[in-house]
């Protein structure tokens, strides 16, 4: 009895937060998942203690947003079509439980969200077969080698368990609009009112037809695809194709409004979800392109920007015109994409690409928005903030570059 009670209590870490676990690879390397030491307080703040390795190399991409309670994290690989689901329970004993690749006939899953219903709710890009996986293995490591003249055909949304046991799944084929390049990238659950919401960027770099501009809206009871709708242009021409390449949806405070950015660094506000006709409005632009993940927060809207190499805040208190309050920069050599929260909400995790290539750490204050980089996380004798991920700083058995993609941090 004792036993089953522990294995029945929420994962807890050493301290709040005191760990980050990233999900990465090396180029020719294996994936692997990574503890680092995320306490302040600790003499190895910011250095690697464990990792565990998959034995499988190739493009190591989303992980879940935060980790689950029971101490478990969904991480795939998408180049190789494969997902692995980690036990990080014991930050200094990072293991693999289980992996799977094909869900219910489709592939190359995106976005892991978990339900209050101990289920996950997924979106796979592509619908499984042999020409998908073939292109896919030809250039699992040169994702934008690919040929996108012959485009992948539409996934769609897989409702399973943890492990990759499908429950519930349907295609985001929409046979009403013209558009046939649709492959569900993100997703948002809104159990409230019985709706989920979904955008359509293509992974594969190649697929330059592709605009992605749709956001579809789903029936989450049973997965029935109600309508698709296409983001609407900026009237304002100079802000350029804002709509393209819709990417994450974010719950506002209301409860019943969405958020959503596109990687053509747009922001959208969506209403009316659960009506016939849902609307959508622009109401931001920001810098550049290639605009990554985001945070939202209480009231602010947390935006990775590489044009201006780091993070911009907007106060959304006022949907429809939100107004930037902080931004920060961490290098002119830094291409921002990941970031996730902590559970205080005071601490941000920040991946980069670019030369640079370095992890940091944001300190984030919610009472006024105000961002500032954690100087104190960084190599040991550097003089620069952040961890470089150049070999030479990891365990001897993880060579080269590393490229993180997904990270989060302890509970």
């Amino acid at each position: 009895l004792y036993i089953l009670v522990l294995a029945a209590t929420p994962f807890k870490a050493a301290s709040q937060s005191s760990y980050l676990f990233v999900w990465a690879g090396g180029k020719g390397a294996s994936d692997f998942i990574a503890t680092i030491d995320a306490n302040p307080g600790s003499a190895t703040y910011g250095r690697v203690l464990a990792t565990a390795k998959t034995g499988t190399s190739g493009m190591p991409h989303h992980t879940e947003h935060e980790l689950a309670p029971s101490g478990h994290l969904l991480a795939n690989d998408f180049a190789a079509g494969h997902t692995w689901l980690f036990d990080l329970h014991d930050p200094l004993k990072p293991r693999i439980l289980t992996s799977f690749g094909d869900v219910a006939g489709f592939s190359h899953p995106h976005t892991f969200i978990r339900l209050a219903n101990g289920r996950v709710l997924a979106t796979f890009q592509y619908r499984a077969d042999a020409s998908t996986e073939r292109q896919m293995r030809m250039h699992a490591n040169t994702m934008a080698a690919m040929a996108g003249a012959q485009p992948h055909v539409t996934g769609g949304l897989v409702e399973m368990d943890e492990r990759g046991h499908p429950l519930l799944s349907a295609s985001a084929v929409d046979t009403t609009i013209a558009d046939k390049r649709i492959y569900p990238y993100s997703v948002l659950p809104m159990p409230s009112i019985d709706r989920a919401v979904s955008t359509t960027t293509d992974m594969d770099l190649g697929d330059t037809a592709a605009t992605s501009q749709w956001v579809q809206f789903w029936r989450l009871s049973d997965l029935k695809l109600l309508r698709s709708i296409a983001l609407p242009a900026p009237t304002d021409t100079t802000l350029g194709r804002a709509n393209w390449y819709t990417g994450e949806p974010r719950l506002l405070a209301d409860g019943s409004s969405i958020y959503i950015h596109t990687f053509n660094c747009g922001l959208y506000l969506l209403r009316n979800i659960a009506s016939a006709e849902p609307s959508a409005m622009f109401v931001h632009r920001f810098d550049g392109v290639d605009c990554g993940v985001p945070v939202l927060t209480s009231h602010y809207w947390i935006q990775t920007v590489p044009a201006d190499h780091g993070l911009v805040v907007l106060d959304v208190s006022d949907p429809e015109h939100p107004r930037e309050v902080s931004r920060v920069s961490v290098g002119a050599d830094e291409q921002p994409h990941w970031i996730a929260i902590d559970r205080t909400g005071r601490r941000l995790v920040l991946n980069s690409a670019g030369k640079g290539n370095r992890l940091f750490i944001i300190d984030f204050d919610p009472a006024t928005g105000h961002l500032a980089v954690d100087e104190r996380f960084r190599d040991r004798g550097s003089k620069q903030a952040g961890i470089s991920l150049a070999g030479a700083n990891w365990p001897g058995d993880i060579t080269g570059t590393v490229v993180p993609h997904g990270a989060v941090f302890s509970r």
